[in-house]
């Protein structure tokens, strides 16, 4: 890169308080860190979207997350790579900047922030549903924009209790699979309840096989599978606030087979013992449901409030990368200079509130379409969270590949398996891609994707344009009595 696209790209670093810490306050602890992380993982995706899986591909649903699971640890790995030779704030962005170029960086640092604006309408869309569990007569819209103004003020108080949020939403999520796997456990094998009659591990192959759609319907799953562990990264972009991030991230990533096997495998394989599959349909919760066929309605109530729990978590966590995403854009010269501003407590208070009224859009949508409102905005949500590990994975193959030309220097936390596994995981990616084409119900997010690639393009040469103004208007001043060459004040 020439000296005059580092200066068109940078243009505001130093305004904007970009340093090793980027201005922000390191507030995030390692018990914080550690629920986040374990938290992004457990989400709308698996108490709510597992319905319509399982009710497409039966017990295979279990292979589908495991296969995924599998895939997202090698994602995590590769992105712990890079938070060990530089852990920033902007994270995928900042990595996309500097080994795939800015354009790269714009775009990932734009879906990503987009990805956060569609999840949290997806998240407050079904908190909304949740609360018709207890009420029917609250309108979805009235739900949805009371959750979002409650979660923005939270987000404006500070990071502390940001995290202090995630950690108890966290601590309520994990705490809850691990009660139900318990309670399921001793169903089958005690045989108490009104399931306990029928309660069996026979069920996941007995009732039409562990294929009982066949293959091809576990494959057409495999886009909701992956919607449900979009935000495990979000833990990358806690790097410029956590206060020992070498020490903090890399046993928060090292948590993710646990977290996958226990959370995700361990709790699809009691709840589809205790029921048949057969019973479960799309937009009802599983666990809900089967805690209604065991016959304990208090225990569904508390399930209730524990999904009702995971999707403000989802949406809390939404309206924090939304911040820190503009921020890293606009302190690169990629986005209005007015994101970089923050708050006494350090926080990107301009960025979250446009951000939140974009999330807004979700109450709308909630008012027109309540019943259809979550898949409308799941699909899009998938392809744009899924650009971002794209640009994890290709960045460490190209960081690596640098790394071990000397050039720079190696990371603390190298992926294992690495390149090979970062390039089964892109394989994989491209699959799920191709099968969004063929199914009707996730082509949608294919169709906007071309016009969101399109308006990052013409952002992006405006972007270009006006920086190239503005050194050209530069270059035109005289030159200092000094014998300064002109524009090449760095203060400028």
């Amino acid at each position: 890169m020439t000296s005059v696209q580092v200066d068109q790209e940078h243009d505001g670093n130093e305004a904007a308080g970009k340093g090793p810490e980027e201005g922000y306050q390191r507030g995030l602890g390692n018990r914080q860190i550690q629920m986040i992380a374990i938290g992004g993982a457990i989400g709308t995706g698996l108490f709510l979207g597992a319905g319509k899986a399982i009710s497409k591909a039966g017990p295979s649903i279990i292979l589908a997350y495991a296969i995924v699971g599998l895939v997202i640890f090698f994602i995590m790995r590769a992105l712990g790579e890079l938070l060990m030779y530089r852990p920033v704030s902007g994270s995928f962005s900042e990595y996309g900047r500097e080994f795939l170029g800015p354009f790269i960086g714009f775009v990932t640092g734009w879906t990503y922030w987009l990805f956060w604006v569609v999840t949290g309408i997806t998240e407050v869309t079904a908190a909304a549903t949740y609360i018709h569990y207890w009420n029917h007569d609250i309108p979805q819209w009235v739900s949805s924009l009371f959750f979002t103004v409650a979660l923005f003020g939270i987000n404006l108080i500070s990071v502390k209790i940001f995290g202090e949020l995630e950690f108890w939403f966290s601590m309520v999520k994990v705490t809850a699979i691990i009660g139900m796997i318990l309670i399921g456990l001793g169903v089958i094998i005690l045989g108490f309840s009104d399931a306990g009659k029928t309660a069996s591990f026979s069920h996941l192959w007995a009732d039409g096989g562990f294929f009982p759609r066949g293959i091809g319907g576990t494959l057409m799953t495999l886009q909701i599978v992956m919607f449900a562990f979009l935000a495990v990264e979000l833990v990358g972009v806690t790097a410029g606030e956590a206060k020992d991030p070498k020490k903090v991230l890399p046993k928060a990533i090292n948590t993710v087979p646990w977290r996958i096997g226990l959370f995700y495998i361990g709790a699809l394989i009691i709840i589809l013992s205790v029921v048949s599959w057969t019973v479960f349909e799309p937009g009802v919760s599983p666990f809900v449901r089967a805690f209604q066929e065991i016959g304990l309605p208090a225990g569904a109530g508390i399930v209730n409030f524990v999904v009702l729990t995971a999707a403000l978590s989802s949406a809390n966590s939404g309206m924090y990368s939304t911040g820190r995403m503009l921020r890293d854009l606009a302190v690169n010269g990629q986005g209005p200079k007015l994101f970089t501003h923050l708050s006494k407590n350090g926080l990107p208070t301009w960025g979250t509130g446009v951000s939140v009224a974009m999330m807004l859009v979700g109450v709308w949508i909630n008012y027109q379409w309540p019943g259809d409102a979550f898949n409308y905005v799941v699909s899009f949500a998938t392809i744009s969270g899924m650009w971002a590990w794209i640009v994890i994975l290709i960045s460490q193959l190209r960081y690596r590949a640098k790394a071990d030309r000397g050039e720079l220097p190696q990371s603390e936390f190298k992926a294992p398996g690495a390149p090979y596994t970062s390039i089964f995981a892109l394989a994989f990616i491209g699959m799920v891609i191709v099968l969004m084409g063929v199914d009707p119900d996730a082509r949608i997010s294919l169709y906007a994707a071309p016009i969101w690639a399109v308006i990052l393009g013409v952002g992006y040469l405006s972007i270009k344009r006006r920086s190239a103004e503005v050194f050209a208007a530069r270059a035109t001043v005289p030159a200092p009595a000094t014998g300064e060459q002109p524009g090449t004040d760095a203060k400028d």
